[in-house]
Formats: structure tokens, sequence, C-alpha cells
């Protein structure tokens, strides 16, 4: 019994079915589509390439990004040219205080027949029916225009005058917002959120790309960013992320990382029942795992291990861990305590991983 247990461990994953021949070769196919992407996107911006590397790992998991970092450094131009090189719908929202939740889903009008003169509503859809919708500066807008995106980010689809609208796939929403300037802003609910997979930190550039940022940028020169995936494309990278295989040991371990932030709980460290008032949801557990599995194919291995948990653990917690007034006081980020948490939680020792 114990030998069987043992074979289950080490040599197949209990969860998932093997990949097949096929399957491998559309692995090596996402992982190709990475860098290319990669390379069309670099053309505009210079360094960045965790940020970029990140919102392609929730391009390829079917998740949505807040992105945060002080003005000036690239992050709507970002997402543009992120949706140049894809071959997808995109549409922009300048968040302000007086934006309506019909600026964002769209709204009835009334329009007149032109042949028999009748009068009827029609439905006049609004900028959430693209497949990347950019949310630029989602924190300048009142909690009730926030939540009309709550419907579109988790079921893809919108609620207008009682009639259900399927939004086209793929659907991403790419969000902004500015960390320092709070006056005039209203913090994202924590039901907002969690719609997000990740919370992308974009800090400043080095010494190095800030002069090539300044020579590129004070010129005529005009990159050309070739669209390189269409919609297509995209649903069926998703689908290779969804059949990558996880091992049972790292399902548990991406378990007990989200379940460790819980104040109060058995098990969670005292630090966590001493700074942290909420922890993260099962949404947690999922994205850790999504977000790994998208990460071990882009490092060309068809196996998810702890160690791309490890590596996507601060962008998939860091705003779904409320802190209390005891971290505020002593000046702890959501960020600490997941690094404590990493270094208080090993990961289990795993063999060289497999490459394609």
């Amino acid at each position: 019994m114990q030998e069987h247990q043992a074979e289950t461990e080490e040599n197949r994953m209990e969860t998932s079915e093997p990949l097949t021949h096929s399957d491998v070769e559309a692995v090596d196919r996402l992982k190709e589509a990475y860098h290319i992407l990669a390379a069309e996107v670099g053309k505009v911006i210079v360094g960045q390439k965790a940020v970029i590397e990140e919102l392609l790992i929730a391009l390829f998991c079917r998740g949505h990004c807040l992105l945060v970092g002080v003005p000036g450094l690239a992050k709507t131009l970002m997402i543009r040219t992120l949706s140049r090189a894809l071959h997808l719908t995109f549409k922009r929202i300048q968040f302000t205080p007086d934006l309506m939740p019909a600026d964002i889903t769209g709204t009835d009008i009334i329009q007149e027949d032109p042949e028999t003169g009748q009068r009827h509503f029609v439905y006049l859809k609004g900028p959430v029916f693209s497949n990347i919708l950019l949310a630029d500066e989602i924190n300048r807008t009142p909690p009730k225009t926030q939540a009309a995106l709550l419907e579109a980010m988790q079921e893809h689809q919108v609620t207008a005058s009682g009639r259900l609208y399927k939004l086209d796939e793929p659907f991403f929403v790419l969000a902004t917002q500015n960390p320092i300037e709070q006056e005039g802003t209203y913090p994202l609910p924590e039901a907002q959120l969690d719609r997000f997979m990740f919370n992308i930190k974009v800090d400043y550039p080095s010494e190095e790309e800030e002069l090539e940022i300044v020579q590129t940028t004070t010129t005529s020169f005009a990159p050309e960013v070739t669209p390189v995936l269409t919609g297509k494309d995209i649903i069926e990278l998703q689908q290779i992320v969804l059949r990558t295989p996880v091992p049972d040991h790292v399902y548990k371990y991406a378990l007990k990382l989200a379940r460790s932030t819980r104040p109060g709980r058995d098990g969670s460290p005292e630090f966590i029942d001493s700074w942290v008032s909420w922890g993260a949801g099962p949404r947690a557990t999922q994205y850790l795992i999504l977000g790994a599995k998208a990460r071990a194919i882009l490092y060309g291995r068809y196996c998810a291990l702890t160690e791309d948990i490890r590596a996507v653990a601060a962008t998939v917690m860091r705003h779904r861990i409320v802190t209390n007034f005891n971290a505020e006081s002593e000046g702890i980020s959501t960020d600490h305590i997941v690094e404590r948490l990493l270094k208080s939680i090993p990961a289990a020792k795993e063999e060289k991983p497999i490459r394609v």
C-alpha cells in the first residue's frame, strides 16, 4: 500500500490527466507565443519584464489585472501596446467621479423606425463590450460605478433592463491605479479587488532603462507593433493552461499558503493573528494554481511546481489580505506578510523540472 502511494505521488498526477503528444506541442506553441508577445511589447516598453510576464500569465489564465504605480511609469501605454500586439478589440474608459454605470455597460435609447414611424427601445452597448477593457484610474469613480464591472468580470456578461448580454471572448479588464494621489479617490471594495487575479506593482525603471526611455521617446522614432495572436488563438492557449498537470503536493502547498493568511484558524502563524483582520479566500488558491500552471509553461515546463506558486504568491495575495491597526501602526505591508509566510512555510523538495 505504501509503495503504491509513493508511486502515485512520484510518477503521476492524481488530479490531472497526463499531457498527450499534441498537448506537449501545444505547450511549446504557448511558450513561443509568450516570447513573441513579450518581444512585440518590448518594442515600445523599456524594461518592466516582470510586469509584462505577469500580464501575459493573467492573459493565458483568463484573469484580470490591477496595475498599481505612480504616474509616468507607462502603465496605460503598456496595456495599449499589449492590445496592439493582439487581434482583439480594445476600449478605454477614463474613470472620473461623475462616471455612471451606464457609461460602462451601456443604456437603452429610443429609436424610431424610418419605415413605420414606430418608436422602440434599442440597447446601445457600452465600452465593456470589448475584448480588452482598460479601466484607467479605476479608483477615481464611486463604488456604485465600480460595481458595474462586477458581473462583467466574474460572469463575462452584462444584465441591463432585465436582459442578459454575453461579452465576446476572450475578455479582460486591465485597470490602473495611482497609489500616492488619494485625494478625491474611492477605495475599491473587497469584492471588486477579489475579482482581479493579479495586483501588479509597477516600479521605477533602473538608471540604464530610464536613459533608454529618454533616448527613444524624445525622437521621431515610432516602433511598429505587429499583431501576433487572435482571440481564437488565446482561447486555445487558455485551454492548454487548464490541462497542464499539477502534483498533489503543489495543490496542498497553494492551499496551505492561502489558508495560513486567515487569522484565528488552526495552523495560522502568530504574526497573522497579530497583523491581519481578514485573509485570502478560495479565489486566492485557484489563482495560485492557475498562475503556477501558466508560469510553468512560459518557463519551458509542462508541470507546475511549488517554485511557480511562490513566484506568483505576492501578486495573487497582496490585495486579498486586509491588515489591522497593529500592522498599519508598525508599517507592515501585505507584501511583507506574504514574504514572511513564504519563509515560514517551506516548499517540498522537488526533482529537477522537466522542460519542453
